[in-house]
């Protein structure tokens, strides 16, 4: 038996994402991010599609997410973004991942369990170029990259940063995290002999940095339809758009008519101000449809926005479909996606949660039954 609530994940909007990415990459690979479970779309199936269409390598978070997609079949390599411990490291040379060093503490130890095992790793050292967040900043890369030189069983094989305001159209932020990177990866000439694959660009790198492409660039929420900037991007971007991938439906569960004055649900946070027509949905805060949408969120019923009223439960939300025609129970209810003319995207859930794209379709990704659809 299936849930009442059910998240598809379309290929074909995710192969046309793709496409749109590699045109405006102008020859530099693509790595897709796959990590948190593919932004909420499925890692795997995901990763099967973007490798179809020729991914160069993929992106990940932690080690565990790289040793599913090997034993998932994926070849290509597997960058390892958010760093490792001491303790995954032989997990990760065993799963033949790469991964991104942020210091050079583990270098020694890498190289160790690489010649134990027979194998030469190729690592990517992650720039601070003004992210703040993790990474070796540039007075320190030469020293990072002359530790991976002296490792006997360890080689270079990139070099990344992270934009920390791409989303912000002509942000000066990221005019000086290019050219930090820049100048600090000149210095890769006299350090090392052969060339390495630079790469700094997310989706609004992508989009919005010019020069920012390099060897490779790192799309992630542009591959599952949403701009990075949120909507204000979809409103400025010119054809074609990219398409939403995730859909997420419920089931009336029953139809009912409270009088005027009745307050609904727990804290009464909502009081009727006339008779009114009550859709009860089978979907709450268990399901990734938070609190915060209380007297604030929408759906879709017949083609029609139906407002969220009272308080969101854990399993039970009610909307108010007076004059929205006939709703009986099981009738379909649109949370995120289209149904008819009418559409509900993730920024528009954002907006009334308060948040971005990015952690709504993870919310509901990751926290409902999901299905492929071509």
């Amino acid at each position: 038996m299936k849930s009442l609530n059910q998240v598809t994940i379309s290929r074909s909007a995710l192969e046309h994402n793709y496409l749109i990415c590699q045109q405006l990459a102008g020859g530099a690979a693509i790595l897709p991010l796959v990590k948190a479970d593919g932004y909420g779309h499925g890692q795997l199936d995901c990763a099967r599609i973007f490798a179809e269409l020729g991914a160069a390598a993929f992106g990940v978070a932690e080690a565990v997410e790289g040793e599913r997609l090997r034993k998932a079949g994926i070849t290509q390599p597997i960058l390892v973004l958010a760093g490792t411990l001491a303790s995954t490291l032989l997990s990760l040379v065993e799963a033949d991942l790469t991964p991104v060093l942020v210091d050079a503490s583990f270098v020694s130890e890498l190289s160790r369990l690489a010649g134990k095992l027979g194998r030469n790793v190729g690592v990517h050292i992650k720039l601070d170029a003004g992210m703040g967040r993790q990474g070796v900043l540039p007075e320190e890369f030469a020293t990072a990259v002359q530790a991976v030189q002296r490792a006997e069983h360890v080689h270079l094989a990139g070099v990344m940063a992270h934009f920390p305001m791409a989303d912000e159209r002509q942000s000066e932020s990221s005019a000086e995290v290019l050219r930090t990177f820049i100048a600090t990866t000149e210095q890769l000439r006299q350090l090392i002999p052969e060339k390495c694959c630079l790469h700094l660009a997310n989706s609004g790198g992508l989009f919005y940095v010019a020069g920012a492409l390099f060897d490779m660039v790192r799309p992630g929420i542009a591959l599952y339809g949403y701009y990075p900037d949120g909507a204000a991007g979809r409103a400025a971007a010119e054809p074609p758009l990219l398409q939403p991938v995730m859909r997420f439906t419920s089931r009336v569960l029953q139809v009912r008519q409270v009088p005027e004055g009745k307050g609904l649900g727990y804290s009464h946070l909502y009081t009727t101000s006339r008779p009114t027509t009550l859709a009860v949905l089978p979907v709450g805060y268990e399901d990734g449809y938070l609190r915060s949408l209380s007297n604030r969120g929408a759906v879709l019923i017949n083609g029609q926005r139906a407002p969220v009223v009272g308080r969101v439960s854990m399993n039970l939300t009610l909307v108010d479909i007076t004059g929205l025609g006939t709703v009986q129970a099981g009738d379909e209810v649109v949370l995120l996606g289209r149904q008819g003319q009418e559409e509900i995207t993730a920024d528009d859930i954002a907006t009334w949660m308060e948040t971005i794209s990015y952690e709504v379709l993870c919310l509901f990704g990751n926290l409902n039954e999901r299905h492929l659809v071509a």
